[in-house]
């Protein structure tokens, strides 16, 4: 008997072999991550930002506008899984937004123009400077973007005899520790613009506002400077996730 040889078309099945993985994706995700269209019209997240205002709104539905798409409900949920929360959202890189099923280039763009129009608002100078009544309201200046940072940063807020904001200048980036503080340069943007009085704020990247033996020891240094200075410093806040310690409080280096 003659055995005859077929080739195999290999590129062929391979296509074929591919469009079929894709149909039961989409049929799995349909099953079941139902489409937002599948919902009715007014559990829709549009739908529900136009007609009871976006505080009504969960997260996930939030994001889930900004991304659009039949499946951005389930692609919202999958974002804020991977990255754990808004923060690691924000700090993750359009590269890594990119990585997750669905997210294309524009969709990551999206994302990240809309946190950062988020971080802007917060730190918005208003048409009258704003006036620090209490660590809450030096705190809540910087919170929103300091959070946010990777690496300590020590920042300065710059109050006049009444308490408005002169400024929020950085001071140093890296960590925070007796030999690196130099008071001249911590001063040197106060003494400029005449300031009465300052907050000290530097952020802790692992999210614990804990303060540690060397911030009690820099706050020592910072508020001995301040008196020889005739500037009063009023507090020295860490920032950590969504929420600060307040030194001065504490009675830490006071």
């Amino acid at each position: 008997m003659t055995h005859q040889l077929t080739l195999f078309d290999c590129a062929s099945h391979c296509k074929q072999a591919e469009k079929m993985a894709k149909k039961m994706l989409k049929e799995w995700q349909e099953e079941y991550h139902p489409p937002v269209n599948a919902l009715p019209a007014k559990e829709r997240p549009a739908n529900r930002i136009i007609n009871y205002g976006a505080g009504v709104l969960s997260t996930t539905e939030t994001l889930a506008i900004i991304l659009g798409g039949p499946q951005q409900l389930y692609q919202a949920s999958t974002l804020l899984a991977k990255f754990g929360s808004l923060i690691g959202l924000a700090r993750a890189s359009h590269h890594e937004l990119t990585e997750v099923e669905g997210i294309g280039p524009s969709t990551a763009a999206r994302i990240k123009a809309a946190l950062e129009l988020g971080r802007r608002l917060v730190i918005a100078t208003p048409e009258e400077r704003p006036q620090v009544k209490s660590p809450a309201d030096a705190a809540n200046l910087l919170m929103m973007e300091m959070s946010l940072l990777e690496q300590e940063h020590l920042r300065t807020i710059l109050l006049d005899s009444k308490n408005y904001v002169l400024g929020t200048p950085t001071i140093y980036v890296g960590n925070l520790n007796t030999s690196v503080v130099r008071v001249c340069e911590l001063f040197r943007e106060a003494i400029r613009l005449n300031c009465a009085a300052l907050i000290v704020a530097h952020n802790h990247p692992s999210g614990d506002p804990t303060p540690s033996p060397e911030d009690v020891k820099v706050t020592e240094l910072i508020v001995q400077a301040g008196t020889m200075m005739d500037i009063e410093v009023l507090d020295h806040l860490i920032i950590g996730h969504q929420r600060y310690v307040s030194l001065k409080e504490r009675g830490l280096g006071f």
